[in-house]
């Protein structure tokens, strides 16, 4: 996982990482589709800012390396609404 210091929204350094965990599942919605490999999700970290709770999720390498021949994804320029 990169670097995430300092918080992007209050400047702080005080973060604090989940376990790698499953991006879907059971009756959960599947927040990466398409990036994990047969019969098993795809994961990412959680990092939160304990100075003002900002709550940002990380996809784990592996599922971004999926990324650019997944169907499910397309591309966006920064700062493109979407639609």
């Amino acid at each position: 996982m990169r670097v995430v210091s300092p918080c992007p929204n209050c400047n702080g350094r005080s973060l604090y990482r989940s376990r790698p965990m499953s991006s879907g599942g059971g009756y959960a919605p599947d927040y990466l589709p398409g990036l994990g490999r047969l019969g098993r999700d795809a994961k990412f970290t959680v990092v939160v800012c304990s100075d003002c709770g900002l709550t940002r999720f990380f996809a784990e390498p592996e599922a971004t390396a999926r990324l650019t021949n997944s169907t499910k994804w397309e591309k966006t320029a920064a700062g493109d609404p979407g639609r």
